[in-house]
Parts: C-alpha cells; structure tokens; sequence
C-alpha cells in the first residue's frame, strides 16, 4: 500500500511555435506525408499473433521512416470555424510506441506525455505554425535518467523531422538536442 497519496512535480517546459514559412495546406500536406499514420491493421495483427517485441520494431520502422507515426489528429479549425473563429488548426498525437516503450519499463506514467501532442495551426497574423512542447522538458519532470536520456533522443528527432520539413530548426532546439541536453 503507498503511503503517498499524492505526489505534486512542479515542473516547467519548453514550448516551440515554429514558423514554417509555408501555407496552412501545404506544411499539412508535408507533415502527414513525413508522419504517417499508425498503421492500426498491422498493430493489431500484431497483438493477435503476439507478436516479438523484435517484429514490433521491425514494423514501427516500416510505419515510420523520420522516426514518427501519427496516433490520432483531429481538425479543430474546421469545428472552430463552426463558432465564428477564424483561422486553420490540426492537432495530432505523434510518437513511436517502440521509444516511449523505453521510458515506460521505467514509469507508466510517461504516457501522459507520449505520443507528443503537436500542432499546425495559423497564428493571429495568418503565419502557419508548427507547434509542440519540447520533449526532454516533459520527460525530464520523472527524475529518471534513463527516460531524461530518452527525451533528448525524442529532442534529435524532432529536429531531424523539421530539417526534413524544411522548417527552420530553432538555435536552442538544435543546440540542446546536439550537445545532449
């Protein structure tokens, strides 16, 4: 029986709003191509025939070839829009449940923060953004090493996936990413 009932972690994080320098449509387009969608069929053939964990990264890899799958999106401008709002906004769930896996054996509850939740979205000036928490300040929060390590991986990612994107990478993204932090 725990004899903590509740445990507060105050924690702060690092929010990017990059501008892609491209229309709403197009950085989509780009996005869902680079970040396919989960592939549901083969995750759940997989689960049937329990699968080994080495053919579950064997598919992720298929699934995800900047590293990444989309779990879910939704388009929220579309229902804004329904209210009067202005403005285009995309928001998905993007991750790799065979990176997550690695912090999970950890903690379980480094799922509240993976898939990472992103968003392409037109800023109040019309500018198309491409939002996300930084990864390694979310996971850094659990105070475990190894899934810090983890979130600095999922940091490298992303900058891979912007300089794919031909999205400029910020300085401080880059340079955290590249030397580790």
């Amino acid at each position: 029986m725990s004899i903590e009932n509740f445990v507060a972690v105050p924690h702060e994080v690092v929010r990017w709003s990059i501008d892609t320098g491209t229309s709403f449509d197009d950085f989509r387009a780009r996005y869902e191509a680079a970040v396919p969608a989960l592939d549901l069929d083969r995750m759940a053939q997989l689960r049937a025939e329990r699968a080994s964990w080495d053919a579950v990264l064997a598919a992720a890899a298929d699934n995800a070839p900047h590293g990444f799958m989309r779990f879910w999106s939704t388009d929220v401008g579309e229902t804004m829009q329904l209210a009067g709002d202005p403005g285009s906004c995309v928001t998905y769930l993007m991750g790799n449940h065979t990176i997550a896996e690695r912090m999970y054996r950890h903690d379980p509850a480094v799922m509240l923060y993976a898939p990472l939740r992103t968003t392409i979205h037109q800023d109040a000036q019309g500018v198309t953004r491409f939002s996300l928490d930084q990864p390694s300040t979310r996971f850094a929060s659990f105070g475990v090493p190894d899934i810090a390590a983890v979130g600095l991986e999922l940091d490298r990612k992303v900058v891979h996936l912007l300089r794919v994107l031909d999205v400029p990478v910020p300085p401080a993204l880059s340079a955290g990413a590249a030397d580790g932090r």
